[in-house]
């Protein structure tokens, strides 16, 4: 009887082997295979010599482009602070409106899942300001209180990004018309950089922009702005770009940059010509220097909607709703009692 169950085992096994099909086979080594990296680990892994920098330009877009994560995940712990100023000006230089960006992004160990903390402020005392710490986010308007986000899905890693792409979109703006020329190393924060004098490139051509989907205009047509603003997207000519960035020897992380260019809006396309002066300083200190980040001391906690709708409700003297009342009467004391039927108005109705 022992042979017996040895042999059907054995045939078994010998079954199982034989007759198994590849597809199988491939199929169990997706599922147990282990899991691949974040894109970002992966992306930071990547060898970009800063010494092509200059003659390879997918290297440049890739350096000037790089994201915050990748940053953090190539240098660890580190402070980005950039100013970003605009100054329109009319086609003779006059009624200029200037405007400065600050910029500030303190990054904590971890990589990309690690602490942060982003301030945004500009010269119209607008502003923001989130927070990463042990998990939690945290965000606020420039004199607001904190208030933790539980259900914003990826708003910390979006203002991660935007916070620190000041580089990205300017050479976005002028449509990736910076050309680095080197001009030999340098010594930054204790480290190796490759320097780069930036001058405006030729334009690219045989780069075909993408095509978009029509844009939703009102029935009534676009505002007066919104036509300038579209016309000036459209129609934008860089005119002149010059300054130096500093790219790191050992991370290919560009360490300082400093940038200056105009781009104007010729008078024959649009009715209304213009000109637009861009200025950038941004630089990366404290590298390698955990910031201890903590969460704030005091914060309110996450609300299940606006606390805005609330208000103006309280404004206009509608009652707010509580759960179980009708939605045709919200608020109302009676709104759960069934309503009575009308009284006829004679017999034999």
């Amino acid at each position: 009887m022992r042979s017996l169950t040895k042999s059907a085992a054995l045939a078994l096994v010998l079954a199982a082997t034989g007759c198994s099909d590849p597809v199988d086979k491939a199929a169990k080594a997706r599922i147990f295979s282990p899991e691949d990296p974040p894109k970002v680990v992966a992306s930071a892994k990547q060898k970009l010599p800063p010494e092509d920098v200059a003659d390879n330009p997918q290297v440049s877009r890739r350096i000037l482009g790089m994201d915050a994560a990748e940053v953090t995940e190539r240098l660890g712990p580190h402070f980005f602070q950039s100013t970003l100023s605009y100054e329109w000006a009319g086609p003779n230089g006059n009624n200029p409106v200037k405007l400065t960006e600050t910029r500030s992004f303190r990054a904590g160990p971890g990589g990309v899942n690690g602490d942060f903390h982003g301030i945004l402020e500009n010269s119209r005392d607008q502003g923001l300001e989130v927070m990463r710490v042990q998990g939690q986010v945290f965000a606020r308007n420039r004199y607001g209180p904190y208030r933790q986000r539980l259900r914003d899905r990826g708003m910390a890693e979006r203002t991660r990004t935007e916070l620190t792409g000041a580089i990205r979109d300017f050479d976005s703006l002028f449509q990736g018309r910076i050309k680095l020329t080197p001009a030999g190393t340098v010594t930054h924060e204790g480290r190796t950089a490759w320097k780069y004098a930036v001058s405006l490139g030729p334009a690219q051509e045989g780069v075909t922009a993408q095509k978009m989907p029509a844009a939703f205009a009102p029935r009534s047509g676009a505002d007066e702005t919104t036509k300038r603003r579209a016309n000036f997207f459209t129609h934008r000519l860089p005119r002149s770009l010059e300054g130096e960035v500093l790219v790191d020897a050992d991370t290919s992380v560009v360490l300082k940059a400093r940038l200056d260019g105009r781009i104007g809006v010729p008078q024959e396309k649009t009715p209304e010509a213009a000109e637009l002066r861009m200025t950038l300083e941004s630089s990366l200190t404290e590298i390698g220097k955990d910031p201890k980040l903590q969460p704030p001391q005091d914060f309110l906690p996450d609300a299940d909607k606006p606390q805005g709708i609330a208000d103006a409700l309280d404004y206009f003297g509608i009652p707010r709703g509580k759960p179980g009342d009708s939605p045709a009467t919200p608020g109302s004391k009676d709104a759960t009692k069934p309503a009575e039927e009308p009284e006829d108005e004679g017999e034999g109705t």
